[in-house]
């Protein structure tokens, strides 16, 4: 049975393909369009399907349209014409996932929609309500006749020819949050689990809680709107001047840089429940804290001061909930998903301080991997199998697409460049890397999810100190935002520890018994071991801290063979990684874009595919 997965509804479009459990293809359409996020998550954007990533997973598939047995869209229009639950348990008839709606038995929806003529102009009748609602709606609605009938001329070949009604029957509405969930727990490296999903919001969920255990899921707790500590984030991030949807790891990184000295006043806007749950108070910032700051002005103590404050608050909440959710199913495992879970701050919080043996998160914990929940829930309910039992375990994110060198090496003779192809690619770009050389590295299949995981990445040295400002100044980003390291899985404990301020010396010692490593997808930060904190300082962040990647040779051998190079050449075995783009721009995806990104910044190398590409030394001024 093959299953596409689309998310649409919001920001991070996206689309995935499973074929019989085995996940096949996941890719964010902002890779194929250059525009990031893909869309802003506006009601009228929602018509906007992910035509190019879903084109991209069926030709990776050998697939097309007409191929399609399920399509799994990770939205329920349904739930916004029910009446809306109340805080708490999750509501009836959803706690075992059934918030799977076929298209021919929806109810509740109304034929016609209503919409003022100037929406912006309307006031909410509710918190969680807008007047763009029903165009919204509708628009999730008739997505099945754009999916038949809207995609781009150049993208025809395997989209063309389907009739809607024949797509309409094979359409499957699945719950914003259990999307969320099972991307979690379906892909996790556990038989049974924990599932936390925290984002800004779905269809009225924000928060949901729940068990996986023999080969079922249960939902036990979810929060919902009004109340959202996703949608508290974005609106302190826009006070704070940075872009609401988007910027919300600035605010992260901003937090080390404070004191929580507003930690009462954000503690009076969120209240923690001993049952999972939570209420927020959305707040008029301005009148709490003033006028926001404006975007390109100085960064003051009193914005890090905010940040430190919000943060606090997010990770106390989440060990409220996480220890409650411990003790209502005895679980060992924890899987995470949702935007709120790429908070690596706080994960490393629930990892070290929580009741759970090991800690799993999802890499495409926001909206993408929806895409990816809502396949791999539809294939695990609508497909027949025997034993019950994965198929499939996300122990890496390259899902995206690759190019082959003769692709590659057409491009660069064709757009007239030098190169070389070295007899071991990855000594001579860790010979240029020992020499403080900056190099752009594109191998291989593309990651999901918003992290470069050595596939899409830039390479850089740790050893200096104003590496870190190399690269926020090739980017073109804020001076306080760190950067990552890398290293060999084996090498990690030697440079990297869970946090020791967060614990007694007695619970570092279990903590150190635990499965910490592997972090394969740079969602948890580490202390740098501070007996070797002075030999990388390029990655140690304000705070002591570092957001970690190992890299285990037998899910990506020529990023672990460079890293390893690099160790044999310095004695340091740990490589800045940081994402192949530069500021407003996606990831790279194509090696066009690998080459325009390289030409157009201050990388000096690039390692692309089997070649070499190297910009002749700048001549000093006259």
């Amino acid at each position: 049975m093959i299953t596409l997965g689309i998310n649409a509804a919001f920001h991070d479009c996206s689309a995935a393909l499973v074929r019989d459990g085995e996940v096949i293809a996941a890719a964010e359409e902002e890779r194929f369009t250059g525009i990031k996020h893909g869309k802003r998550p506006l009601p009228f954007t929602t018509w906007q399907l992910p035509f190019h990533a879903i084109d991209y997973c069926l030709r990776e598939a050998g697939a097309t349209l007409a191929d399609v047995d399920r399509h799994a869209y990770a939205f329920d229009p349904q739930l916004l014409a029910d009446a809306a639950p109340a805080t708490g348990a999750a509501p009836p008839g959803r706690s075992t996932g059934a918030a799977t709606a076929v298209i021919p038995a929806l109810q509740g929806l109304p034929e016609t929609i209503e919409l003022p003529l100037e929406p912006s102009r309307m006031r909410a009748a509710a918190a969680d309500r807008s007047p763009w609602d029903p165009l919204f709606l509708s628009y999730v609605v008739n997505a099945p006749r754009q999916l038949a009938s809207g995609a781009p001329h150049h993208l025809q070949e395997r989209l063309r020819g389907v009739d809607p009604e024949h797509i309409r029957q094979r359409w499957r509405y699945v719950e914003h949050h259990l999307a969320h969930e099972a991307s979690a727990f379906l892909a996790a490296p556990f038989a049974d689990c924990a599932v936390l999903t925290m984002d800004g919001r779905g269809e009225r969920a924000t928060t949901s809680s729940g068990v996986f255990r023999d080969g079922r899921y249960r939902r036990l707790r979810q929060v919902d709107l009004p109340h959202s500590l996703g949608l508290l984030y974005e609106d302190v991030t826009a006070w704070l001047g940075f872009l609401h949807s988007s910027d919300e790891y600035k605010v992260m990184a901003l937090a080390s840089y404070g004191t929580p000295r507003y930690l009462d006043l954000f503690r009076d806007i969120v209240r923690v429940g001993t049952d999972g749950s939570y209420t927020v108070e959305r707040p008029d910032l301005k009148a709490l804290l003033g006028p926001p700051r404006r975007r390109g002005t100085a960064v003051e103590a009193e914005h890090c001061d905010v940040a430190a404050s919000l943060q606090k608050v997010l990770e106390s909440t989440a060990l409220e909930i996480v220890r409650w959710l411990h003790g209502a199913c005895g679980c060992r495992h924890l899987a995470m998903a949702g935007g709120v879970a790429l908070n690596c701050v706080m994960n490393a919080r629930l990892r070290d301080e929580g009741p759970f043996d090991a800690v799993w998160v999802q890499p495409a914990a926001g909206d993408a991997g929806t895409a990816l929940g809502a396949a791999l829930w539809v294939d695990w309910t609508e497909r027949e199998r025997e034993p019950q039992r994965k198929r499939w375990v996300m122990r890496h994110a390259y899902l995206g697409p690759a190019y082959g060198e003769d692709e590659i090496e057409r491009l660069l003779r064709w757009a007239k460049l030098p190169y070389r192809r070295p007899r071991d690619l990855a000594r001579a770009a860790a010979q240029l890397l020992a020499q403080d050389r900056i190099v752009g590295w594109y191998q291989g299949r593309m990651e999901f999810g918003p992290r470069a995981l050595g596939a899409r990445s830039i390479l850089a040295s740790p050893l200096s100190a104003t590496m870190q400002q190399r690269l926020n100044e090739l980017k073109d980003r804020e001076d306080f935002r760190p950067v990552a390291p890398a290293v060999p899985e084996s090498h990690a404990a030697d440079w990297f520890r869970p946090r020791q301020t967060l614990r007694d010396a007695s619970r570092a010692c279990a903590a150190r018994a635990r499965e910490v490593f592997p972090a394969p997808f740079m969602l948890f930060v580490f202390d740098v071991d501070p007996e070797r904190s002075a030999r990388i300082p390029a990655v140690r962040h304000v705070d002591g801290t570092a957001r970690v990647q190992t890299v285990a040779r037998d899910s990506n051998p020529l990023y672990h063979d460079v890293l390893t190079a690099f160790g044999e050449l310095t004695g340091v075995p740990v490589l800045v990684n940081t994402s192949f783009n530069t500021r407003g721009r996606p990831i790279v995806c194509t090696p066009r874009d690998a080459l325009e990104t390289f030409w157009t910044s201050p990388l000096d190398a690039l390692a692309i595919g089997p070649f070499l590409v190297e910009k002749p030394a700048a001549e000093a001024a006259s």
